[in-house]
């Protein structure tokens, strides 16, 4: 996982932009390994990043292997609970 980086329940800090303030969203186990509560996905994070920029990562495609494809997949939801 590299330098002990824990992809099953970690913490990214936003602040600005439209954020919340204060909000903690999620929880892990008892032990902070693994998530257990309002779980998201890199997809669900650059979905809520874009978002915030401006984006509507729905239709913000690159081209790859011959098809148009999304950043954010077809998984990818703007997380709105930590939206001001």
């Amino acid at each position: 996982y590299g330098r002990d980086h824990n992809p099953n329940g970690f913490t990214a800090w936003l602040a600005g932009a439209g954020v919340k303030g204060g909000t903690s969203y999620g929880a892990t186990d008892e032990f902070g390994f693994k998530a257990q509560q309002n779980i998201i996905t890199a997809h669900d994070f650059h979905a809520t990043i874009l978002h915030l920029l401006g984006l509507d990562h729905e239709r913000l495609t690159f081209y790859h292997n011959g098809i148009q494809r999304r950043l954010t997949d077809v998984h990818g939801n703007v997380i709105r609970e930590i939206l001001e």
